[in-house]
């Protein structure tokens, strides 16, 4: 096998999608003097030029001239009587330089030098791999579905790489099929079993963010801020935004005539409904904003809980689906969001942790989540819109009604 044979034979393993002919050539020398060093225990005698524009290979073996007969290393020595018959204006302890034949090598040492390369250029490809999606960590890519897992989509972008869409990254819902388009977040890109590992979601706050950047010129522009975004997938979010010129609406802004901007981004989102909130320090009229359409009488805050005062039909309103409304609030505001019916206020009550020795407490916070913090305001709702606020089993709500309904009759 000549020099020109094995770089031909080494093309088959360069992507040209990832690695260009001077990275190649690189590799090449790298991986050449490996060989060489551990053949001929060092590489200071060889000169490897590499031409990157044709992919010519050359090797230059340096060896020192000397009398027939005196050669004690045939790596680093030739004798004169060789050089003569090529050259003959070469003198004893001259450094004559002779081409070298990859087959010199041996079978063996050309086997491993291929797998060597074949290695060292998919280390490289990985790298730069990573390298790319780093540099794309919470922006916008779209890439193509090319099999579906059971908790996980694979897709592949326009180079082949795999990227992984997670089913906990996914908004719930959503239905893919083989050779859909789809957008994402790159949330994640790091080498695992010695392969690229790239995380996409659609559930993150910054996909949100980044939709309404493609969507809304003025948040792109940078005239109107995102202050905070916090979702619900698939059900609600909502995000608090903020201009310093007077002369722009930011909610209006936001929305869109008739509602065209912000609907946009909710197709985009699988139907997931959006609550434009204009951002405030005081922080009463921000919860205030953030429970709409719920109307709030008063609000008490105290060492990170507010208390919200609210008439009873505004308490399923300020709850929302599955508890979606008042726990975004709480996420929004960093407090603790507990909602009181002033129309209860003055009736005997009881806390539902009064039940704890009864109802699990997990079960209890689950009522919390949802708003629903005494046995009176829990009893203030119907079957379903109980099923509707939380995450809990048909059984297991109709269980704690009973539980408690029994308290009062026995009172």
């Amino acid at each position: 096998m000549n020099n020109t044979s094995i770089i031909d034979s080494f093309t088959e393993l360069k992507s040209d999608k990832m690695i260009n002919k001077i990275e190649v050539m690189e590799i090449l020398d790298s991986v050449f003097r490996f060989e060489f060093r551990k053949k001929y225990d060092t590489d200071e005698n060889f000169d490897i030029i590499l031409n990157p524009d044709n992919g010519d290979l050359e090797i230059w073996q340096n060896k020192i001239v000397v009398q027939d007969g005196e050669v004690e290393n045939h790596n680093t020595e030739i004798e004169i009587s060789v050089v003569l018959k090529v050259e003959s204006d070469f003198e004893i302890g001259e450094e004559y330089p002779q081409e070298f034949k990859i087959s010199e090598l041996g079978r063996r040492s050309i086997l491993s030098l291929r797998q060597n390369l074949k290695a060292r250029i998919k280390d490289y490809e990985n790298k730069s791999t990573i390298e790319k999606f780093e540099d794309m960590i919470g922006y916008i890519f779209n890439a193509e579905v090319h099999h579906i897992k059971r908790n996980m989509v694979i897709l592949l972008d326009d180079e082949g790489i795999e990227i992984c869409l997670p089913k906990d990254n996914q908004i719930p819902g959503e239905f893919y099929r083989k050779g859909d388009t789809i957008s994402f977040v790159v949330e994640e890109a790091e080498i695992r079993n010695n392969k690229p590992y790239i995380i996409a979601s659609r559930t993150s706050s910054k996909f949100l963010e980044r939709i309404m950047e493609q969507e809304i010129p003025e948040i792109f522009d940078g005239l109107i801020n995102i202050k905070n975004i916090v979702r619900v997938p698939g059900i609600k979010a909502k995000v608090a935004v903020e201009t310093y010129d007077d002369r722009i609406d930011p909610v209006g802004t936001c929305v869109g005539s008739r509602g065209s901007r912000i609907m946009a981004v909710t197709r985009e989102l699988n139907g997931e409904s959006i609550d434009i909130i204009s951002y405030t320090n005081n922080m009463d009229l921000y919860i205030t904003r953030s429970l709409k359409p719920a109307v709030v009488k008063f609000i008490k805050v105290e060492d990170g809980k507010a208390d919200v005062h609210l008439n009873g039909e505004d308490i399923g309103k300020a709850i929302g689906k599955k508890g979606s409304n008042i726990r975004l609030t709480s996420l929004l505001t960093g407090l603790e969001i507990n909602l009181i019916n002033d129309e209860q206020a003055t009736e005997e009550d009881i806390d539902l942790m009064e039940f704890s020795d009864e109802v699990d407490l997990w079960v209890i916070n689950e009522f919390k989540k949802a708003g629903i913090d005494t046995a009176k305001s829990l009893l203030s709702y119907g079957f379903s819109e109980l099923v509707n606020m939380t995450d809990l089993e048909d059984v297991t709500i109709e269980k704690i009604i009973k539980i408690i309904k029994q308290e009062f009759v026995d009172s």
